[in-house]
């Protein structure tokens, strides 16, 4: 790949807080209060969960120094475990992203059309999401930096609302006039703990997104320093931002009324700025949740490109632009499976509990390679590579925590961790019986012609 084409330090940084800061932030905060004791356990929710995804940034910054290749994400588990987790754990967490996508798009279409009166459907929105899945899945043909470029536009869009929200801050005239929540006083230790763990459930979704980065290895100009500086100042600001809207919302919307909206940035515009203000906000707002499907539509199609170098799908999958290097058979095949499930997961609250479950397998056996890596990769020590400070405290801290919250997924909703651990196993099947299933396929691309890759 030529210089030019190569993400730069700021698109790269972008594209991080791109990945991270979808639509969750507007929607996940009801959540999150939902299940917090009181506001104590609320806060220290969403500090715990920034803290906590720093120490995961800073882990990935150093696997991908170590290893700086396309697809990471995926090779990682393939080259400190086996490729059939690689291959089990990657396909659970397309699915899960391609369903995340698609959950964003429809909360974003809820946006949009708040704008225009009328009665609308769950298909409507899910129309509108697809259109803009497929939008976005054309700019990405065009090409790394018109995509990167485009990135950074709504990057920017969706960060000036995050603004405005902070900014609410400043008309106290405004704030609720209860703040304060009664609570029960008397409640022990241990419940504090599970409230928290619960409330850490959509904490978690709203900091995640950011070890997906580790899948553009080469396509960043001098990996081993912008992959790491582009997450450490991406996280960094996530968490700045993070805080000051809760704030914001606290502060405007009260704790207990939290608990009863689920679209509380609209609650806070509409507060302070009157309905039209809302509504303008809500428009902006659809812009840069097109931001969130413009970066998964990015990095998803990567880790098919690296499943496919491996042969643990079809070499089909590495298909690639030698113009524009665009992976265009997998950035199809993600966007098709965006636009499948779109039409059969309509509800975002139903998909948050398995996603972040699934999302926890990943997590937890990714960072660990860590330990791995350190070990086989000695001899990069001392080569100018990113080497994180404080190891191992970071990655156990980080390990840690996540099997907290797939715990306590586990104790509040079983059917889902059973469910989870199910699609788990069975692709780790898959994977041992796909040698037959391709060679079936190899035979029916012969007798049609094709050629077999």
């Amino acid at each position: 790949m030529t210089a030019k084409n190569k993400l730069g330090p700021f698109s790269f940084t972008m594209i991080v807080i791109g990945l991270v800061i979808g639509m969750g932030i507007f929607r996940t905060a009801a959540t999150s209060a939902k299940d917090a004791l009181n506001p104590s356990v609320y806060f220290s929710a969403w500090i715990i969960g920034g803290l906590v995804a720093l120490c995961g940034a800073l882990t990935y910054a150093e696997i991908g120094s170590r290893y700086p290749v396309t697809g990471g994400y995926y090779k990682v588990f393939a080259k400190a475990y086996h490729p059939s987790v690689a291959f089990a754990i990657n396909c659970v967490i397309l699915v899960s992203n391609a369903a995340s996508l698609s959950g964003v798009a429809l909360i974003g279409s809820g946006y949009i059309l708040k704008l225009f009166p009328g009665e609308w459907t769950d298909m409507h929105k899910a129309l509108i999401s697809c259109g803009a899945i497929i939008l976005f899945y054309f700019i990405n043909l065009g090409g790394l930096r018109l995509s990167s470029r485009t990135q950074n536009v709504l990057m920017m869009i969706k960060i000036t609302m995050i603004l405005i929200l902070i900014a609410a801050l400043v008309f106290p005239q405004h704030y609720a006039t209860e703040t304060a929540v009664p609570v029960a006083t008397t409640f022990s230790t241990m419940d504090w703990i599970k409230s928290l763990g619960v409330s850490l459930i959509a904490v978690s979704f709203t900091y995640g997104g950011y070890q997906q980065t580790i899948n553009f290895g080469h396509d960043v100009e001098q990996p081993s320093r912008n992959i790491p500086r582009g997450i450490f100042i991406g996280i960094s600001v996530i968490i700045l931002l993070y805080l000051l809207v809760n704030l914001s919302y606290y502060n405007i919307v009260g704790f207990s009324n939290m608990k009863n909206e689920r679209e509380v940035a609209f609650v806070v515009m509409d507060k302070v700025f009157g309905r039209t203000g809302a509504q303008v906000f809500s428009a902006f707002l659809f812009l840069g949740v097109l931001a969130y499907v413009n970066g998964l539509l990015m990095s998803n199609p990567r880790v098919m490109y690296a499943m496919g170098e491996d042969r643990s799908l079809p070499k089909i999958f590495m298909q690639k632009n030698e113009k524009n290097n665009v992976l265009g058979f997998s950035l199809t095949i993600f966007a098709a499976i965006c636009i499948v499930i779109l039409f059969f997961a309509q509800e975002f609250e139903k998909i948050l509990t398995f996603t972040i479950f699934l999302d926890c397998f990943g997590m937890v056996l990714s960072s660990a390679t860590i330990f791995w890596f350190r070990k086989k990769t000695k001899h990069l020590d001392g080569t100018g590579i990113y080497k994180m400070k404080l190891f191992p405290l970071m990655p156990v801290i980080f390990i840690a925590a996540y099997l907290f919250v797939g715990s306590s997924i586990a104790i509040a909703d079983p059917k889902a961790a059973l469910i989870g651990v199910a699609v788990l196993v069975g692709f780790i099947i898959i994977y041992f019986f796909k040698g037959p299933l391709l060679k079936l396929i190899g035979v029916l691309r012969r007798f049609a012609g094709l050629n077999n890759d």
